[in-house]
């Protein structure tokens, strides 16, 4: 054994001898370099420091320079307060680093590959989310974006409508993707940055890319957020007297009775008795919380090595519900958890290959009761939801046998309450109801492999992106029937009334129960929806360098994805062919063209097919000679891009282009050529055209972007145009507007669908960034904004006036009445024109112009009143500013959106019938507040008149929002003795502080939903 010892220490010392003596002449390395920031002026301040060692570190001097002796190969950390933390080796020879500006993206992820931000050529722009989310903590992949990106309103680019959605290359949903998973995000406006993806993304696209490894950074990073949303405002309901009070003026302005007597209004004033006489208050705090907490927390672990790097994002998040009783308080909560793992492989220097997979589980509880719907249309007076069992007689047998079989006493106290007209009602549901569960599943999984081909040619790659995305979603529930009770009923000495008072004190002598308690346990299944999102891409990407500064770059294309869709007879659809040819010469003159050959199956066979073309130049004009050496001009490009695409995502259905007809000898009959034939027809949705064709978007762009006095000043603008040519117009506007007379037969439709529309809309966007240090200050201010303009030019209508006519006009125009005030009184009403709106009017209403002149006023008599902003406000203006002293960041964000009109309109505003009364009919006219009134007279009978739409319920949209304000700072040097942290930032947030509007009461009212939110938050991030 002695010997077999000392063998194993000789073989153990001789297999270690050549690592140890390597060791020792390689242990350590001295590195003296500078440090460089923008403009390539020397950091002072940067820190440095060994990865694996944090007592090793130094900071720059005035000159940028510094001196640390590390071991070989040893990771360095350098990080400055502005810029972005680089990690590089320990290498003899490393004598200067460059640090790039924390808001600065070199590459930019597009279509099918990375550009070099420098070399695009207008219409796209993007967002360094994981830079981002240091300073502004976020719980939505697109949250606030239009305050950071010049073109996009939040709700399109350009104003366009709806935009195309792709997270890694695939179209999936944003909202499955949360900002921590998130690298970076680029939305692509112009008909040049989104033509290579075919039809889909003709209306603007945006992309998402997800984190992945870094070779030789290995990083757990844990981000713990704990958060409160707090209640801007409720709806403001009158209560139950002043209701009654005003229902009676209503009833006599209809020339009606009171319903309510004095002696009854006066007991629901009174208070005395609030089961009795109820003064029911959604909003109430036993009802409604001012607040519910959101809690998050994210694990990130990423690293790997040149062959092999990985990223893993488990996230899981947590929130509660307002609701304060009953299924609400206990359970009305959403649960969020998922995970994402990203691969990558370096098989061999020619072949690599991606595996990306996720997986989300999403469930949402809530209770089976309409309760905010509810909030907004159940009267106060109506019944009391619970009722003290110590209100009934004690020899009331009857009343105590009904509830001794009751399930739902309440705490042992309540009973619940209701109506013959309220049997179900959301406050009984809500504590008897049970619950409904909305559960979704999603997974997702995409595979890639590519090939560089530089021994065949030099500067290309191949590679194939698949993706296989399952996602179901359906609700389970178990759904109680219930019964409520009311005092009063039918006894042996006919009609009670249920409630008397004796002594003062006032007690139930009867109750009638409506429904049944039922908890059978089944469990309901039900909106199950299953959708399945097929993609596949493969491409030949060539990006080379010439000699003499030759840039070309070159792609071939072949993508299409199919999504299935439960219950949708066709699946979505997209296939085509791409090419992009791209020379730019000398870093100067740039050209591009891009096209793709597109296919749809939504139109006839031989119209199927199409190609979309596109042009890009651009000019980097300050690397010409004579801006080469200029003192103001660091860095000017002058672009420019026209194509057009045609697509099919206007197109709402397939086989349009195909007539459908049934005959019957039963059905109507039909004529045809002023009754020369006939027959008979049961059914008719359109005649074919096989002359169908694809919609196209016309693009023309043209703009600049640069950097001006060293970097101090970074500018970009462009002005768009978009112009949307054969929009299709359906069947039923054909037969009635272009050939009226053609062909009829009862309420069958016999025109086409028909190629024939013509839309613009036009404007500009501009990007501005300040950035300037101030002492130990450094200061970002950021500017981007986006105005537009509509028109329709092209409108098949047909209308009885000519300032009807939509043709010509805004494509979001609101389209109502002039109103004149309010009718005096008969005299005013004999003098004036008829008003034909469907009742008979009287003072107190509102009184229109008679536009044209009949004598009149009808649907004819409507006007555009002012811009919707459908698209989006017309001026959208995004602001945000960082300020870093020291440790400590400063960041703010905020979103104005300018030139929209809104309507007040709802059943907040427009109150008649039966309604439920809100504070605004305070203003209402009567004879003694007719100069001052600000609401038209109360009514209970049909709201035709008053209640529609004209400029009386007209405002101004235009607000300005202080949507995020946060405040971090950086521990982590107080962590720096210990080898177990190497980062950790604390931080407190604030979203959706406050809004800026003439109108901001209504602005921040929900009603009939939710109340809207501002939501404090304390968040952690800690990096291992």
């Amino acid at each position: 054994m002695k010997y077999l010892r000392i063998g194993w220490v000789l073989i153990t010392a001789l297999a270690l001898f050549p690592i140890m003596l390597n060791a020792q002449a390689t242990s350590s390395v001295t590195i003296k370099a500078i440090v460089y920031g923008s403009g390539k002026v020397p950091l002072q301040g940067a820190l440095i420091s060994s990865v694996d060692d944090d007592d090793n570190e130094v900071t720059t001097d005035e000159k940028g320079m510094f001196e640390i002796k590390v071991p070989y190969d040893a990771e360095l950390g350098i990080a400055a307060m502005g810029y972005r933390t680089r990690y590089v080796k320990a290498e003899p020879g490393l004598t200067e680093i460059v640090l790039t500006s924390s808001d600065v993206i070199n590459d930019v992820n597009v279509l099918f590959r990375v550009k070099a931000q420098k070399d695009l050529i207008g219409g796209v722009n993007a967002v360094d989310v994981k830079e981002l989310l240091k300073k502004n903590y976020t719980t939505g992949s697109l949250d606030h974006m239009d305050a950071l990106v010049p073109g996009f309103n939040g709700n399109s680019m350009w104003g366009m409508g709806s935009y195309f959605t792709l997270v890694d290359g695939v179209p999936r949903d944003a909202n499955n993707v949360l900002p921590t998973e998130i690298d970076q995000i680029t939305f692509l406006k112009s008909a040049a940055a989104v033509v290579l993806y075919g039809t889909q993304a003709a209306k603007g696209a945006i992309l998402i890319t997800t984190k992945r490894g870094e070779a030789n950074n290995r990083q757990t990073n844990v981000i713990l957020n704990t958060g409160v949303n707090v209640a801007k405002s409720f709806p403001e309901y009158l209560g139950s007297a002043e209701y009654m009070t005003l229902y009676n003026e209503a009833r006599r302005n209809d020339g009606l009775t009171d319903l309510f007597t004095p002696t009854e209004i006066y007991n629901f004033s009174s208070g005395k008795n609030p089961y009795r006489y109820p003064n029911l208050n959604f909003y109430a705090p036993e009802y409604v919380t001012k607040s519910f907490n959101r809690h998050d927390v994210t694990a990130e672990i990423s690293g790997g090595n040149e062959r092999a790097r990985y990223y893993t994002n488990i996230n899981y998040y947590t929130a509660g519900s307002m609701l304060n009783f009953g299924e609400g308080k206990r359970n009305d909560r959403t649960n969020r958890f998922s995970v994402r793992g990203n691969i990558d492989v370096t098989i061999n220097p020619f072949i690599y290959s991606k595996i990306d997979m996720q997986a989300t589980f999403y469930d949402d509880r809530s209770p089976n009761s309409s309760f905010w719907a509810d909030a907004a249309t159940v009267r106060p007076n109506r019944f009391s939801p619970l009722i003290p069992l110590s209100y009934i007689e004690e020899n009331d047998l009857a009343s105590w046998g009904l509830l001794k079989n009751s399930n739902y006493l309440i705490d042992g106290k309540y009973f619940l309450g209701g109506t013959q007209l309220e049997q179900t009602n959301s406050f009984a549901a809500m504590y008897a109801g049970a619950y409904n569960q909305f559960v979704s599943r999603q997974f997702q999984f995409n595979p890639s492999v590519g090939a560089d081909l530089r021994n065949i040619v030099k500067g290309l790659k191949f590679q194939t992106d698949m993706a296989i995305d399952y996602r179901t979603s359906y609700s389970q529930s178990y759904n109680n029937s219930y019964a409520v009770f009311s005092p009063g009923g039918t006894g042996a000495s006919g009609t009670l009334p249920g409630w008397y008072t004796f002594e003062g004190k006032d007690y139930i002598t009867m109750l009638t129960q409506y429904g049944q308690d039922v908890a059978n346990g089944i469990q309901n299944v039900s909106g199950t929806i299953y959708r399945q999102t097929l993609a596949l891409s493969s491409y030949f990407n060539y990006d080379n360098v010439l000699a003499g500064g030759h840039h070309l770059t070159g792609l071939l294309v072949a993508n299409g994805f199919q999504q299935t869709t439960s219950g949708q007879y066709h699946a979505l659809g997209s296939v085509n062919l791409g090419l992009q040819l791209g020379y730019i010469y000398r870093d100067k003159y740039m050209f591009d063209f891009s096209g793709a050959l597109v296919h749809s199956p939504k139109l006839p066979e031989g119209k199927r097919k199409a190609f979309n073309p596109t042009l890009s130049l651009g000019w980097r004009i300050s690397n010409e000679k004579f801006l080469k050496s200029s003192n103001v001009v660091d860095d000017l490009k002058l672009v420019a891009s026209a194509g057009y695409i045609n697509s099919d995502i206007d197109i709402a259905n397939y086989f349009m282009y195909l007539g459908y007809y049934r005959l019957d000898d039963n059905g109507p009959w039909w004529g045809w050529d002023g009754g020369g034939y006939s027959g008979r027809i049961t059914e008719a949705r359109g005649g074919s055209n096989p002359q169908m064709t694809f919609p196209k978007r016309y693009n023309l762009t043209a703009g600049f972007e640069g950097s001006f006095f060293q970097q101090l000043l970074k500018l970009e603008a462009s002005y768009f145009t978009n112009r949307m040519t054969d929009i299709l117009v359906n069947a039923a506007t054909m037969a009635a507007v272009v050939n009226p007379n053609w062909f009829n037969a009862g309420n069958s439709v016999f025109g086409a669908n028909v190629n024939r529309d013509i839309e613009s809309r036009s404007g500009f966007d501009f990007g501005a960034a300040f950035k300037k240090k101030l002492g130990e200050v450094n200061m970002t201010l950021g500017l981007n904004g986006t105005y537009y303009v509509t028109k329709a030019v092209k409108r098949t209508e047909i209308q009885n006036e000519d300032y009807l006519y939509r043709q010509g006009q805004i494509l979001d125009g609101i389209w109502g009445y002039e109103n004149a005030g309010f009718f005096k009184d008969q005299e005013d009403i004999k003098n004036s024109p008829v008003h034909s709106l469907g009742v008979t009017v009287k003072p107190g209403d509102l009184k229109y112009k008679d536009q044209n002149g009949d004598g009149v006023i009808n649907v004819n008599d409507q006007v555009l009143l002012g811009k919707g902003g459908w698209y989006g406000a017309p001026f959208n203006l995004g602001v945000n500013f960082t300020a870093q002293w020291k440790k400590l960041t400063f960041f703010a964000l905020g979103i104005g959106r300018y030139g929209a009109d809104g309507v007040k309109n709802g059943s907040y505003f427009w109150v008649g019938g039966e309604d439920k009364y809100s504070k605004v009919v305070r203003g209402r006219w009567t004879p003694e507040t007719a100069d001052v009134a600000t609401y038209p007279r109360l009514t209970t009978q049909s709201k035709a008149h008053n209640f529609v739409t004209s400029d009386f319920w007209m405002y101004k949209a235009n607000r300005f929002d202080l949507a995020k304000v946060q405040v971090t700072y950086d521990l982590s040097s107080a962590i720096k003795k210990s080898n177990f942290m190497r980062e950790l930032n604390v931080y407190l947030s604030g979203a959706n502080l406050l809004t800026v509007a003439k109108e901001r009461e209504l602005m921040e009212m929900n009603v009939g939903g939710t109340p809207q939110t501002r939501f404090y938050n304390l968040g952690v991030r800690a990096l291992f």
